[in-house]
């Protein structure tokens, strides 16, 4: 025999989410980064917005039918030093690839322009994936990422 439990009214609902909009990155030049994205992900500018406060801006980029966008951010106050994950805040950027055939293509790919790139990583547990990892000209992480199904 069992009981339903009704939700305390002092439980919410969490609203919804559809997924992430954009993901902005802090960089020494823009203009290397904004070269780079383009080279090595395909992406192009969508456009380019001025900061709020009118303190520095962002190179907006995207892969055109992919979703993705990353703005490229410029502040002048920032410091020059390189990405490191150990600072608290952005750790890497995973970009989800369609298939396990896409990483070897990634890889001839990047070898072809001459963009260094670690080992494959492929793994069965807790889940089926694979990925390469490649550094952008900050050294952020991206991680070129397939997950099984």
């Amino acid at each position: 025999m069992s009981t339903a439990v009704e939700p305390s009214p002092s439980v919410r609902t969490v609203p919804p989410l559809s997924g992430v909009q954009h993901l902005g990155l802090t960089v020494r030049d823009v203009a290397a980064s904004e070269a780079w994205y383009a080279e090595v992900l395909g992406l192009v500018r969508a456009f380019v917005e001025e900061h709020p406060a009118g303190d520095g801006y962002a190179v907006v980029m995207t892969r055109p039918g992919s979703g993705l966008f990353v703005g490229l951010h410029h502040h002048p106050g920032a410091n020059q030093e390189l990405f490191t994950p150990q600072r608290t805040g952005l750790d890497h950027l995973a970009i989800q690839l369609p298939s396990r055939a896409d990483i070897d293509e990634w890889i001839t790919y990047l070898d072809a322009i001459g963009v260094e790139h670690e080992a494959v990583v492929e793994r069965t547990e807790p889940a089926q994936y694979a990925l390469v990892l490649v550094r952008d000209p900050d050294g952020i992480p991206i991680e070129l990422f397939w997950i099984g199904g």
